[in-house]
């Protein structure tokens, strides 16, 4: 689609990903500059109904980013996430919405590189998928 830049939301929790994404900062590696960034206190807090509404609205793209398995300061939140995540994308599939516009992956504090890398790749995804298709249609 030409011309076409996605909006996208991405929740970054505060312990990796969003510290990941302050050291792609410093480093000043080259990102994206159309991607939102939301930081949340745990991946586990990024409830199905802020990337329902968020795509509802009209947001191309949802990456929700945490901590890597094994590695949340909450013990057990990216369990819960690397859970209710993908099946979020699943409940998308049924209204219609591409369930490649929601990703979750794991990016560490010292992962600066990893973020750079995940928000390009995922920005380019959604580039390929043209607009998002729930601006016309409500949920």
């Amino acid at each position: 689609m030409t011309g076409f830049r996605p909006t996208i939301l991405a929740f970054c929790c505060n312990w990796c990903s969003y510290a990941g994404a302050d050291l792609a900062g410093v480093n000043r590696l080259q990102m994206p500059t159309n991607v939102n960034v939301v930081r949340v206190m745990c991946s586990a807090s990024v409830k199905p109904e802020y990337v329902i509404k968020a795509l509802s609205q009209g947001i191309d793209g949802v990456l929700v980013l945490g901590c890597h398995i094994g590695d949340c300061h909450y013990m057990t939140g990216n369990h819960r996430t690397a859970r209710r995540i993908p099946l979020t994308a699943k409940v998308l599939e049924t209204v219609g919405i591409d369930s490649r516009r929601v990703k979750l992956d794991w990016v560490s504090a010292a992962e600066g590189d990893k973020f750079q890398q995940v928000i390009t790749d995922f920005v380019e995804e959604v580039e390929g998928l043209g607009p998002n298709p729930s601006k016309e249609v409500r949920f």
